[in-house]
């Protein structure tokens, strides 16, 4: 390997690549999907009551709502809640303050958690004469899990093509190498070496290929996550929420090691197992 730097640069770099694509969109659906958790976990249903329910009326309602067997619990807010929360995380108090004596113009809300069907339950909601609006997001939930599928199974097709990628490369590397020594091991077999001793030597820089190229894998990943952990951490405070870029715990760095070192050592294996069986002297 340190006989030919430039080839083996560009035998570890094009490695690197195919092992770097599919997982870093593995990591990248992993942060969105651990980003949106709480969204796809929350099956709320918020009921938004008419602003001439009174509080005692919006009560009763929860109550009665809490009787039902498809509903786990209900949740009532007051105007007076929703209009201190507005106060305190929507940055409209001089807003609020401005509108003095003109009332509280927000409405009781009701927070609905179901047990069952959440979209049978609300569509049922909707018919109370008390209820205004519905807000129910369990489309957009749907539509959101349906892209991090679709992007999961394009990771992994990703990772079958480039790895299928990487066997190549090294199996070529290692066939030009037993090419400039086939001399040599034309010798060894007459000797009577085995193929495993002859084998060995290739199975072992095929694995050195892969270990490496894993390795700098991970380098090219943990450059682009901390390239980009500021201003996504920033962006994120904008909107109140303290999001952090996850990255690969150690276990899972050194699988990712591991198997390109494993993934070199197949390919490496395959090459010289077909040209040891074309070589294999007759007696």
């Amino acid at each position: 390997m340190f006989g030919k730097p430039w080839a083996t640069a560009l035998t570890i770099g094009v490695m690197a690549v195919a092992i770097a694509l599919p997982l870093g969109l593995w990591a990248a659906l992993a942060n969105v999907e651990r980003f949106t958790g709480s969204v796809q976990e929350s099956r709320q249903i918020s009921l938004f009551l008419k602003t001439s329910v009174a509080a005692d009326r919006a009560r009763a309602l929860g109550d009665e709502l809490r009787g039902r067997a498809d509903i786990a619990s209900v949740e009532l807010r007051t105007p007076e809640q929703g209009l201190a929360e507005l106060r305190e995380r929507g940055g409209l108090g001089e807003a609020i303050d401005a509108l003095g004596a003109g009332g509280n113009p927000l409405p009781s809300l009701l927070v609905v958690t179901p047990k069952g069907d959440e979209a049978l339950l609300a569509g049922s909601l909707k018919n109370l004469p008390e209820v205004d609006v519905v807000q129910h997001d369990a489309g957009w939930r749907q539509r959101l899990d349906g892209w991090l599928r679709f992007g999961g199974r394009l990771a992994l097709v990703l990772a079958a093509l480039l790895g299928l990628g990487a066997l190549l490369v090294v199996g070529n590397t290692v066939r030009l190498d037993i090419q400039s020594r086939r001399e040599e091991i034309g010798v060894l077999q007459l000797l009577g070496a085995s193929d495993g001793f002859i084998r060995r030597p290739f199975l072992y820089l095929g694995a050195c290929y892969g270990l490496v190229a894993g390795a700098l894998a991970l380098t090219l990943l943990t450059a682009a996550d901390w390239s980009l952990r500021a201003p996504l951490a920033e962006l994120a405070g904008s909107y109140g929420s303290g999001f952090e870029l996850q990255g690969f715990n150690p276990i899972q760095a050194l699988a990712i090691v591991l198997g390109a070192g494993l993934l070199g050592w197949l390919g490496a294996g395959f090459v010289t197992g077909h040209y040891l069986r074309q070589t294999r002297p007759t007696t």
